[in-house]
């Protein structure tokens, strides 16, 4: 089989990784539980510490590559901005709410107790709160989107999560009756998209003045390729260390979460690309705007489960069900968008 171009080794199997960090997890968590009693103890207002540290590590990186500069050209082609802005925020989290409550409360019912079910669908809220970021640059890539666009795009949404994020999950929770402490949820977004942000901008204005764009995008930006998913493992493995005795008892749960998600990341990524084709915009906007809306920002939602809800919970384990359904489903749909690029005009 083809390497495939643009996508890491780590990248390209991480439903793998997930899956034994999974088993690392349990085994830690049943055969030497101290070490999760003692992670259990490093937090500060309801924020575990030691995943606060590898969550940075996660999402850091990814901010380095967001070109704020990029938003400038958004007047561009206003088309695709619409599409994206409209799909992932008016959309979105509201297909997800309805998708995740009607399985968990109506198809599942009699397999998943009530008080699982409305963890399970505040992490499925979390993950549809939450356009993708970072790995859409990959999914691009692959699609043969036009990569100065997306990362237009990528700006673009990376500024409405600021201030769109923290409403629309409180709004979301509050309708499934999922109460949530605001001033946790305020503090996970500052902890976990402004201070990053903010890091990262900084860092990226300091080295291109000091060495330029050429060195910044090829030399300094790559020394972090790894450290993003080595993060996010090592985050899971402590999450999983946690989980250990919620998955044993209901080992079909993973598969029952996974189900939604599937469905939301099919039918958010046809909307916007079906969208896209009406509007006969380029491919090379309809694929990557299809994408984005797909994929998600799965490090943010992860954080703010686990600061909201604790590691134990239902919401954390339904956004990790989110990171193990990813890779897989999205390369389906960079497939189809390759296959269908004949729908679009030529350019």
């Amino acid at each position: 089989m083809a390497k495939r171009e643009g996508i890491s080794f780590f990248e390209r199997y991480l439903t793998l990784w997930v899956a034994l960090c999974i088993v690392t997890g349990i085994m830690v968590g049943l055969y030497l539980p101290g070490i999760p009693a003692l992670l259990g103890k490093l937090e500060y207002a309801n924020v575990s510490i030691p995943v606060a540290v590898l969550i940075w590590l996660m999402i850091y990186p990814m901010m380095l590559k967001v070109d704020f500069n990029s938003v400038r050209n958004v007047g561009k082609k206003p088309k695709g901005i619409v599409v994206t802005g409209v799909t992932n925020w008016l959309i979105k989290p509201f297909t997800m709410f309805g998708i995740a409550w009607f399985f968990f409360y109506v198809v599942f019912q009699s397999l998943i107790p009530a008080n699982l079910a409305g963890e399970y669908l505040a992490g499925a809220v979390l993950l549809g709160a939450a356009p993708c970021t970072a790995m859409v640059f990959v999914w691009s890539y692959l699609s043969k989107g036009d990569a100065a666009y997306t990362l237009v795009q990528v700006a673009v949404n990376d500024l409405i999560i600021l201030v769109a994020f923290v409403p629309i999950v409180a709004f979301l929770l509050g309708i499934g009756g999922i109460s949530i402490p605001w001033d946790t949820l305020f503090l996970s977004v500052v902890l976990f998209v402004v201070i990053p942000l903010g890091a990262g901008i900084f860092t990226r204005v300091s080295v291109i003045k000091k060495r330029g764009i050429d060195y910044f995008n090829n030399v300094f930006v790559k020394k972090f390729n790894n450290i993003t998913i080595a993060g996010l493992l090592l985050t899971l493995v402590i999450l999983f260390s946690f989980q250990g005795d919620t998955i044993l008892a209901n080992p079909l749960h993973i598969g029952l979460i996974a189900i939604p998600l599937i469905i939301q990341t099919f039918l958010i990524f046809f909307v916007a690309y079906g969208w896209a084709k009406r509007w006969r915009l380029p491919h090379s906007v309809a694929a990557p705007a299809g994408m984005i809306g797909a994929s998600n920002f799965f490090e943010l939602a992860v954080a703010v489960a686990i600061s909201l809800f604790g590691l134990q919970s239902g919401a954390a384990l339904a956004t990790t069900v989110g990171v193990l359904v990813e890779v897989p489903v999205m390369l389906m749909l960079v497939n189809i968008a390759n296959r269908t690029k004949s729908w679009f005009p030529a350019v």
